[in-house]
């Protein structure tokens, strides 16, 4: 069964930079294409940047796009999230998926209920 488990949240001032990462285990990670979300009180989770199972695509929400890096490293079976220029509207808990579709295909890796193991999240606050 996936395990996964994010680190690197927490405050941060706007402008500021942090960097997630998610630590996998339990699967064959390198098969799976992942993804970040984020949810924040009072809202829905929403999409946040995604990765295929080769590194090679990405994809992004609009509102972290040009801010936001993801990356993955299979041979540790770690994927990072590089979040620049933070605005306290990405105020939020961050949470990883994975997914088991290989090709980003724009309405199937931004819909939640396709992604099928996930992690408890980290808090991210940003500060004004």
């Amino acid at each position: 069964q996936a395990h996964l488990a994010e680190s690197g949240g927490g405050l941060v001032q706007a402008g500021g930079s942090l960097t997630l990462s998610c630590a996998a285990s339990g699967r064959r990670f390198s098969i799976y294409s992942v993804g970040w979300f984020r949810q924040s009180p009072g809202k829905e989770r929403q999409f946040v940047a995604a990765i295929s199972p080769s590194g090679e695509s990405t994809a992004y929400a609009d509102s972290v796009k040009g801010r936001f890096t993801i990356s993955r490293d299979n041979a540790e079976n770690t994927v990072s999230l590089k979040m620049d220029s933070l605005k306290p509207e990405d105020t939020a808990v961050y949470s990883c998926a994975t997914n088991p579709t290989r090709i980003l295909h724009r309405v199937v890796i931004r819909d939640r209920r396709t992604y099928d193991a996930w992690g408890q999240g980290t808090q991210v606050t940003v500060s004004s």
